[in-house]
């Protein structure tokens, strides 16, 4: 354990002494659902509020095009809420990136729209850990550090997204721009319960494939029909049956058919691939480009693909291993353990190490039960990892990058 200078403990008990609770539960108090446009202008308006304390140029940035494949095949505009951006001094020598989301896996209509204080003292509210605690701790480190008389070594870039929970497609050109030339990037998903963070993670792709046969009676003429339906589970198979050590393929629903006495002329299967490595992704291309064309030919059918490996793997390269070394050196110096390990599971920092930026992706609160209503906060966590990600910073200007 090092000694904290004293311009490192001030910072730390800045950060600590924030708002974050309250900021906390004022936001996940509005419900900002990913599809939920209206509650994520507010949400978007509540963060630019609270992040205009900062320095530097704030925007609510209009998201990029982005498009759907609906249940009668068509392929149709999707909207999304606006992204804050913060420019903070650009030409500082030292550059980083801060990422996060504003919005929750809570629609409009779920059931999951207010907080109760459980008996252990964590707070259950929507959005608490995943991702408005992280939030308000970002920004709570952020203050504590423009204090410090370092402020002027280092410039950064914050991203609150509208549509992580969703996959970022309308947020991911916006997230690459601010990435370039960062030494480093942290990001404020939630650590695990007992502060373990995310180390490496997979990737992942999403795909809607539009089977279009022929329409017949079922009865009278059924042979001059091409069943959709059919070709579309003969497709789910064929793709399920790709996967390998370091790729996962999850055959998520099929949407078509109609009435029994019609042989169905459209249907869709929405696939998702979990690869680990570029070379699964390769693998998992030739599994879909083999399956639709034996499929195709098979059933006399046509087959649209639409979708996308939109999050790369995320391994642990030398720069990334640095980085968690320095996080996990500060927080010695705090008594926090840091460790970490391997996940399954997909973020902003998939994105962010893609453009070839080292990025630790899992530091905000501490809580569980993530997009379930039981999703609690460790309220002791907000003070707790803010002065973590205070003192990373702080020595990120030190060192100039990890």
């Amino acid at each position: 354990m090092t000694e904290l200078s004293s311009v490192e403990a001030d910072a730390v008990e800045r950060a600590r002494a924030a708002p974050m609770l309250e900021r906390t539960r004022a936001w996940a108090a509005i419900n900002s659902g990913t599809r939920n446009l209206p509650g994520l202008a507010r949400m978007a308006d509540a963060l630019a509020d609270a992040f205009s304390a900062l320095p530097g140029h704030l925007t609510l940035e209009e998201p990029d095009p982005v498009e759907s494949v609906t249940l009668d095949g068509r392929v149709e505009a999707l909207d999304h809420g606006r992204h804050l951006h913060v420019a903070v001094r650009p030409e500082a020598p030292v550059q980083l990136l801060f990422t996060g989301h504003m919005d929750t896996v809570f629609p409009v209509d779920h059931p999951f729209q207010s907080e109760r204080w459980l008996g252990n003292g964590h707070l259950n509210a929507p959005g608490a850990t995943d991702m408005k605690g992280g939030l308000a701790l970002m920004l709570a480190a952020l203050e504590a550090c423009e204090a410090s008389p370092l402020a002027a070594r280092f410039g950064y870039e914050v991203v609150l997204n509208s549509d992580e929970e969703t996959g970022s497609h309308s947020s991911a050109a916006l997230l690459a721009r601010a990435a370039r030339a960062k030494a480093a990037a942290l990001t404020y998903e939630p650590a695990l319960p007992d502060g373990t963070l995310a180390g490496a993670r997979g990737g992942t792709g999403n795909f809607a494939l539009v089977v279009r046969g022929r329409s017949a009676h079922a009865g009278r003429n059924p042979e001059e029909g091409r069943n959709a339906l059919v070709a579309a589970a003969d497709l789910a198979l064929r793709l399920a049956a790709a996967k390998q050590e370091g790729l996962s393929v999850n055959p998520a629903r099929i949407d078509g058919g109609g009435p029994n006495n019609v042989v169905p002329e459209l249907a869709i299967l929405r696939v998702n691939f979990r690869p680990r490595s570029p070379a699964a992704i390769d693998a998992a291309q030739a599994a879909i480009d083999a399956a639709l064309a034996e499929v195709a030919s098979a059933h006399d059918v046509k087959i649209e693909r639409h979708g996308s490996f939109n999050r790369p793997p995320k391994p642990l390269d030398p720069g990334a291993e640095r980085l968690f070394a320095l996080v996990k050196s500060a927080g010695a110096d705090l008594g926090v353990p840091v460790a970490w390990k391997a996940t399954g599971g997909v973020c902003d920092g998939n994105n962010i190490a893609a453009c070839g930026v080292p990025v630790v992706d899992t530091m905000g609160a501490r809580g569980g039960a993530i997009h379930s209503s039981d999703e609690y906060l460790i309220p002791e966590s907000l003070a707790e990892r803010a002065a973590l990600s205070a003192l990373t910073i702080l020595r990120l200007i030190d060192k100039g990058a990890p």
